[in-house]
C-alpha cells in the first residue's frame, strides 16, 4: 500500500501571517506613538484617549482598506493570466503542452519524460498545470483579498488596544513610562511569535522590531513635546 509522506511547511500561512502580523505590530507602533505625541503635548487625559481611540479606527480602517486594494490588484493579474491561458490553452494544446515539456526540462527532466509527464499533467487538469508551473500560480499562494483585509483590520485593532487599554489604566503622571515599557513588551512578544511561526531566528525578530518600534515612540514623543501646549 502506498503511503504519502506528509511535509507542513510554513509557506502556506504567509499570506495571513503577514498581514495579520503586520496589522498588530503597526496597531500598536502607530497608537502607542500617537498616545505618546499627545501626552508630551500637556494634553488631558480625555483628550489622549480621544486621540487613542481615534487612530484605532482610523488606522484598523485603513489598513483594511490599503490591504484590500492592494491584495485584490493582485488577484486580478493572477485571473487575467489564467483567463489568457485558457484562451491559449483551448487554441493551441499542442503548443502549450510543448511548452510545458520545455519547463519541464529545463528542471532536469529528459525529454522523453517531461514529455510524458505535461501530458498526463494536461490530461488531468491542464489549466492547474499551466497555472503552477507556468505562472506559479498555486491555491495556497494565491491572492485572498478579503482574508488578508479582515486578517489586517482585526489585528490592528486588537494591537492598537494594548497601548490604549495601558493608557486608559495608567496613571496620568506616569502614562508615559508606562505605554512605552508596555508596548515594548508587546512588541517584543509579536516580533518573537511571529518570528517563530515563520521559522525565522527569534532573537533577531524581537530585537528588529524593538528597536525601530522604541525609534517610532520616541520621535512621535518629542514632535509632542516640541509642539505641545504648555499646560
Amino acid at each position: 500500500m502506498f503511503n504519502r509522506h506528509l511535509e507542513r511547511h510554513k509557506l502556506h500561512s504567509i499570506g495571513w501571517l503577514r498581514a495579520a502580523v503586520l496589522g498588530a505590530n503597526d496597531g500598536i507602533v502607530s497608537t502607542s506613538s500617537l498616545i505618546l505625541g499627545v501626552a508630551a503635548s500637556h494634553a488631558t487625559h480625555h483628550s489622549i484617549l480621544v486621540a487613542g481611540v481615534a487612530g484605532l479606527v482610523a488606522g484598523a480602517m485603513s489598513m483594511a482598506t490599503g490591504e484590500y486594494v492592494s491584495v485584490q490588484s493582485q488577484a486580478d493579474t493572477e485571473k487575467a493570466a489564467l483567463d489568457a491561458e485558457t484562451i491559449e490553452l483551448r487554441e493551441n494544446p499542442k503548443g502549450e503542452q510543448q511548452e510545458l515539456t520545455g519547463i519541464y526540462i529545463t528542471r532536469g527532466l529528459d525529454a522523453s519524460l517531461a514529455k510524458r509527464v505535461a501530458g498526463d499533467l494536461m490530461a488531468h487538469d491542464a489549466l492547474g498545470a499551466h497555472a503552477r508551473d507556468e505562472l506559479g500560480i498555486t491555491n495556497a499562494m494565491s491572492a485572498k483579498p478579503l482574508q488578508a483585509a479582515s486578517a489586517s483590520a482585526l489585528s490592528f485593532s486588537i494591537g492598537a488596544l494594548l497601548p490604549l487599554l495601558t493608557a486608559m489604566l495608567a496613571p496620568i503622571g506616569s502614562l508615559i513610562p508606562f505605554v512605552v515599557v508596555a508596548s515594548l513588551v508587546f512588541l517584543s512578544i509579536l516580533g518573537g511569535l511571529a518570528a517563530k511561526a515563520g521559522g525565522a531566528d527569534v532573537k533577531r525578530g524581537v530585537l528588529r522590531v524593538t528597536f525601530w518600534s522604541a525609534l517610532s515612540m520616541g520621535v512621535a514623543a518629542g514632535v509632542g513635546a516640541m509642539f505641545g501646549t504648555g499646560a
